[in-house]
């Protein structure tokens, strides 16, 4: 077979189980190794925390989100696991967000009054005639996120709120972006639809719910209760331990080569029947021992990664604004993202005369931002967050920085060619499957991400999980089968988008397309747009 998760496994019995990364897929996979009885999961992180970007981080007790988690799913296996693992510790918070673009702020979900006052009526009228043009004459291809949005959204549309913004977040032209994230990230919307729902009030879209469930000391709250179970039913989550090598035959995994200081023991040997990985798939393959082929080497070097940064300021006053998240696609201020960590919970912030914000930047390890000292980072932040008008800049008392190697997969030119060759490589490893976001090369959320594992595990014990249909549809919401085995099935909706982590710009891709189109033209800029943009 080609596909590593479609082989049949014919052991039913208790097994070791080794798990590279200790985020929501690994954590998924040996608690729920541990359901089935038997088992001896041992979890590998290379950091010091749980939860890999969905953790909590804390700062003299203040506590950061990092790139904002909320809690919502639709697939009821991963809610009730959420309430199972943390059943008494969930905030039901209402949502609220606006995009701040061109020295305004946007209500989101749209507001028509609001939208039509920012953006005005000639403007609107623009917007609309390029989306009629573009229904009528749309581009006969969909390969790139550009043609994708403007099929859906009209050419000015696209202009004003899509540009700006994705390539803020990804660092290349939206010409280089693969169609294929746009149609996995945002739900089959239009700008009719927008419309419509703002004139009428109504909501068919679950993206945009209006209340969310939030652990009360942020996402990481839920990602320790899960190690704290595992490690209560005998199972074993090692941190600061790397997996720097992959000891195989030709079709199967016999050991990990573990780093560690030599203060916690040295470099070690890992065997196990069975190997799940969430770590960045390209390590994965670069750390093969022997080497994987050579064409799948040069696969591995071509998947790319974008950083992330937040700065997270300490300000005094304790209610600046009342937002969850304020998505900024104005070009003339770095920041992408601002949270507030009050309004996800007041126990994030532990001086009810202070506040937290987090304003989060796009980047990549090696350049300028990144390598920037951290006092430098805090001040521009600062004053940043004055320029959009939410405080002064000295009100901010304190701050620190916190960095995020590979947040994001790239989906570009190169990553489908790169990932099917990889695919059918790994596809010959018998006892190895891969999960997760950075594991799959897949933008899943931490819903999806736990999904993969969950299915993982069933393949395990026999199963024929197909992971790599997880949130690959070529529309945001979904449903696909899930076989029990080959006479049970079970219809499973597609999990509603997160951002995470996380991601910033999915999230906000969601927002633009369901809300926030309606902007104000201004500029020599604009005025050299046509109707026909």
């Amino acid at each position: 077979m080609t596909s590593h998760d479609k082989r049949l496994r014919f052991q039913t019995g208790p097994r070791s189980v080794a798990i590279i990364g200790g985020g929501p897929a690994g954590l998924t996979a040996a608690y729920c190794l541990q359901k089935r009885g038997g088992n001896h999961p041992i979890v590998l992180e290379e950091s010091s925390q749980v939860g890999g970007i969905a953790r909590t981080e804390v700062y003299k007790g203040y506590r950061f989100d990092i790139g904002g988690h909320r809690f919502f799913t639709k697939v009821e296996p991963v809610e009730k696991l959420w309430k199972e693992v943390l059943p008494n510790d969930f905030l039901r918070r209402p949502r609220m967000s606006r995009i701040y673009y061109r020295g305004k702020y946007f209500s989101y979900p749209l507001k028509v009054f609001n939208a039509l006052n920012n953006m005005g009526i000639y403007e609107s009228a623009r917007i609309m005639l390029s989306y009629l043009k573009w229904k009528v004459r749309p581009h006969t291809e969909e390969e790139t996120f550009e043609q994708w949005v403007t099929n859906r959204f009209g050419g000015r549309l696209f202009w004003h709120f899509f540009k700006a913004y994705t390539e803020k977040v990804w660092g290349i032209p939206c010409k280089s972006i693969r169609a294929d994230w746009a149609a996995q990230r945002i739900q089959n919307l239009s700008l009719r639809k927008a419309v419509w729902n703002a004139v009428s009030g109504s909501n068919n879209t679950s993206s945009l719910i209006d209340a969310f469930d939030y652990p009360r000391l942020g996402p990481g709250m839920m990602w320790e209760a899960f190690r704290d179970k595992i490690e209560a039913k005998g199972g074993e989550v090692r941190m600061n331990s790397r997996a720097a090598r992959i000891i195989r035959t030709d079709d199967r995994v016999l050991a990990l080569e573990v780093a560690r200081d030599e203060k916690d023991g040295g470099p070690y040997k890992l065997e196990a029947d069975e190997f799940i990985s969430s770590m960045p798939i390209s390590e994965l393959v670069l750390g093969m021992d022997p080497p994987a082929p050579p064409e799948v080497q040069e696969a591995a070097g071509k998947l790319r990664y974008r950083d992330f940064l937040i700065v997270t300021l300490i300000l005094e006053g304790s209610d600046l604004f009342p937002d969850n998240w304020i998505y900024v696609h104005s070009p003339e201020v770095n920041v992408g993202r601002i949270q507030n960590f009050r309004s996800w919970s007041e126990e994030m912030v532990p001086d009810p005369n202070r506040s937290s914000i987090g304003m989060e930047y796009f980047c990549q390890a090696c350049d300028e931002m990144w390598n920037t000292d951290d006092q430098t980072l805090i001040k521009r932040a600062a004053l940043e967050l004055e320029h959009l008008g939410l405080a002064k800049a000295s009100a901010v008392v304190d701050g620190t920085v916190i960095r995020q190697p590979k947040a994001y997969p790239v989906y570009d030119g190169d990553y489908q060619d790169a990932l099917a060759v990889i695919r059918d490589w790994l596809g010959t490893i018998n006892n190895l499957q891969v999960v997760g976001r950075n594991g799959m090369h897949r933008y899943n959320n931490q819903d999806h991400s736990m999904l993969t594992a969950m299915l993982a595990v069933e393949n395990i014990y026999g199963a024929n999980k197909d992971l790599w249909s997880v949130n690959v549809e070529r529309s945001y919401h979904e449903e696909f089968e899930v076989a029990a085995d080959k006479k049970d099935a079970i219809q499973i909706a597609e999990l509603e988008d997160v951002h995470a982590a996380q991601m910033i710009a999915s999230e906000d891709i969601e927002q633009i397309a369901q809300g926030a189109g309606l902007a104000p033209s201004t500029g020599s800029e604009q005025a050299a747009r046509t109707i026909a943009a």
